[in-house]
């Protein structure tokens, strides 16, 4: 697939051919493998094994998305992506490579349009505290840092992403940050609103109420769940997450990450399947392989 297909939880309907379900539905799966999987300790890959890795999860697995490394990083990284990004290009899956990027302006969305790539996940502050301590602003001052980051994508035809950095932190200590943040940016243009629970501090009822409530306040908006495996509880916040109509979840392969991990691509994809009657997109039997 190619591009966001989502469906409706309560309409059914037709998908690639395949005839869906009054109640199945068509869940994204974004692999952070070769970005935040590559933040566990001691883990790094070579360019050579950024490429290769991208090919199968992408060729093989059939994964949806894949996020393959942060922007400006080293040249190291640079060459990897361009590689990564032309293969996609000859091969009909460019706008599903995306690279983390930061509010900038221009620097990282010019880094990524050197590689030949489609799509910025810019890296935005989802807690006032976030805002204020690292970042030592006002929300109003980020948001028009942001504004004027993802004004200049667009009109370099970048397809734009936003995660809440500590999103669930700031929904629970400072909800109206987040629901200003999200009224001051839910018409810039960003796709998918990506909300990530930074510290896997979350509980699986947690994240039912927490993404129930975003859905309900933003109908009209994308949501991608991005968890970690803190208390051991990632896959069970992904089917919180699912339940409460999330679009999107993100995960990696055996679970990397920094600190204890996130999602594993391999338990949420039998969670999902077996015990959700959710439809995916990828391919079961290279699992292993992967």
């Amino acid at each position: 697939m190619s591009g966001s297909v989502l469906i409706n939880p309560a309409s059914g309907g037709v998908i690639d051919g395949k005839v869906m379900s009054d109640t199945q539905r068509k869940i994204q799966l974004m692999d952070t493998t070769l970005r935040d999987g590559e933040q566990t300790q001691g883990v790094s890959y070579s360019p050579a094994e950024k490429v290769n890795l991208a090919k199968a999860l992408l060729q093989l697995l059939r994964v949806d998305r894949i996020e393959v490394a942060s922007a400006r990083v080293s040249e190291g990284e640079m060459d990897a992506v361009c590689s990564i990004n032309q293969w996609a290009q000859e091969q009909g899956l460019g706008d599903r490579i995306e690279v983390l990027g930061f509010v900038d302006h221009t620097k990282s969305v010019d880094w990524i349009l050197q590689t030949g790539g489609q799509v910025v996940n810019l890296l935005t502050k989802g807690s006032e505290k976030h805002c204020r301590e690292q970042l030592g602003k006002t929300l109003d001052e980020h948001v028009s840092e942001i504004r004027r980051t993802v004004d200049y994508a667009l009109e370099k035809g970048l397809l734009v992403n936003a995660y809440l950095e500590d999103w669930s932190n700031g929904y629970r200590d400072s909800r109206e940050y987040v629901f200003d943040m999200m009224d001051l940016l839910k018409d810039s243009g960003i796709r998918h609103f990506m909300l990530p629970d930074t510290l896997g501090v979350m509980s699986p009822e947690e994240v039912f109420d927490s993404f129930s409530d975003m859905s309900k306040r933003y109908p009209d908006q994308l949501f991608d769940f991005h968890p970690h495996n803190d208390y051991g509880l990632a896959t069970a916040n992904v089917m919180a997450a699912v339940r409460a109509g999330v679009s999107a979840v993100h995960c990696t392969v055996n679970c990397l990450g920094e600190r204890a991990g996130n999602a594993s691509l391999a338990e949420i994809a039998v969670a999902l399947r077996d015990k959700m009657d959710v439809d995916l997109s990828i391919d079961e039997s290279y699992i292993v392989q992967l």
